[in-house]
């Protein structure tokens, strides 16, 4: 789509228009965190051992710095400063982390009616969340309609139908297949119109006088491309360009042809990686994507992006017991030992990331013979043996790790894992009867 200033013109109908406030919360008070300490995460880990009086006691548990979740969001301003942030609330809903987020300005991704009603119940503006799923329940569009939460996304015609007999009034997103090919998790399996059918379903939403108001694209999650985003952003620049050859320009509203351009949306999708993940940094992903956005897109388009493990995977640490262990000899004639190591939380559990989000979970010593060893960098000086882990189901395939160098360790002793704040939690079942681990809060910014 092709701008000039005779184009960029105000619409009288602003209050049709999705607002992007500067706070997402309706409500003239913060919204309130609760249960929240400010003492080091280091602190609480060795405190809250100390205080395990007995097994029944031994339960793994989280603790999360919500300081992260804060450092985070400034840091993404300050590299981005066009791109609104809207949390993938899916990658962890916990409540603490929506509040701070909150408070702090952000929008919101969801996917659902009971994500929808999460976020609205803690006072959040219809206008400051987008309803993502590009396929949804007809009864969950309902719910959008009646709670007037607007704006969502659509790939096909099909669905484009059922929001025309729905929420006729809603603000359209269309998702667009970006190449996710350099991505771990790719989602254009699933979602994602081609542009060779950009032009078929803009000319069924103005058949159906439905208001698109943008495109939408992710190239993925686990992205180890840059270039990844700054590509994607220039196909949705011609997904534009196809609208405005078709003489739509997204400018059709209730019937009437008014020139909205001021409220069109890019939405730049998830796949932004947390802090000191491996590969590409948000630092290099901000260098190809500002620059490509302010190229192709005037100031009156908003910008709007849907992190997830960015804000939150370097916030929570889990700490595990090793409630089993078991010896091996590698053979009759070798002394060498293996050991199989049992923890009281695993793949039905937290580690649910390794199946669904490719993560590689590193086993680190908290706690062993009585010696406290979170982030020290002392070595345990002991020889080493080949190690593996397991969660305490009676799976099989619930294992979390193999082939590791550790210290013999022994029964009651513990283990530390970092970053375990995305896709963790969020998808954890209490399978064979165990419970998801407790989370214990602090903020160390406060």
């Amino acid at each position: 789509m092709k701008f000039s200033n005779n184009d960029i013109k105000l619409t009288q109908n602003k209050q049709l228009l999705p607002n992007f406030v500067n706070k997402s919360f309706s409500n003239n008070s913060a919204t309130k965190i609760i249960n929240v300490s400010n003492s080091p995460v280091s602190s609480i880990l060795h405190d809250t051992l100390a205080g395990m009086n007995s097994d029944d006691e031994s339960d793994a548990f989280y603790v999360c710095d919500l300081a992260q979740v804060e450092l985070q969001f400034h840091r993404f301003k300050k590299l981005l400063p066009r791109v609104i942030p809207f949390f993938a609330m899916k990658c962890n809903p916990d409540e603490n982390v929506i509040k701070t987020l909150i408070n702090l300005g952000a929008g919101f991704d969801c996917a659902s009616k009971n994500e929808l009603q999460t976020i609205l119940n803690l006072g959040v503006s219809p206008s400051s969340i987008i309803y993502a799923n590009p396929c949804k329940q007809a009864s969950h569009v309902r719910y959008a309609a009646k709670n007037e939460v607007s704006l969502m996304t659509f790939d096909n015609a099909d669905e484009l139908h059922k929001i025309k007999a729905i929420f006729p009034t809603a603000k359209l997103v269309l998702r667009i297949l970006a190449d996710d090919s350099r991505s771990l998790c790719k989602f254009g399996v699933k979602f994602g119109a081609s542009l060779s059918d950009v032009s078929m379903l803009l000319q069924v939403a103005k058949s159906l006088e439905l208001d698109v108001v943008g495109i939408s694209f992710h190239v993925g999650s686990g992205c180890y491309d840059a270039s990844a985003f700054s590509d994607a952003v220039l196909l949705a620049k011609e997904a534009f360009d196809i609208g405005e050859k078709l003489g739509f320009n997204f400018e059709l509203l209730d019937g009437n042809f008014q020139n909205l351009i001021d409220k069109l949306i890019l939405l730049v999708g998830g796949g932004f990686p947390g802090y000191g993940a491996e590969g590409v940094s948000f630092e290099q992903i901000a260098l190809k994507l500002g620059p490509v956005i302010d190229a192709c897109f005037p100031p009156h388009v908003k910008i709007i992006a849907e992190p997830g493990r960015y804000f939150v995977s370097n916030a929570f640490t889990l700490a595990v017991n090793i409630c089993s262990r078991r010896k091996i000899k590698v053979s009759d004639c070798d002394a060498t030992k293996e050991f199989r190591y049992y923890i009281n939380d695993g793949m039905y559990g937290s580690f649910n990331c390794i199946t669904f989000d490719h993560y590689k979970p590193i086993p680190k010593i908290l706690k062993a013979k009585k010696n406290f060893y979170y982030q020290k960098n002392e070595k345990l000086l002991e020889e080493l043996y080949s190690s593996s882990i397991w969660g305490p189901t009676c799976d099989s395939m619930d294992v979390i790790a193999t082939n590791y160098l550790l210290p013999e360790l022994e029964i009651g002793d513990w283990l530390y894992f970092d970053s375990m704040g995305a896709y963790t939690s969020a998808a954890g079942s209490v399978f064979n009867g165990f419970m998801k681990p407790r989370i214990f809060y602090t903020n160390t910014l406060h």
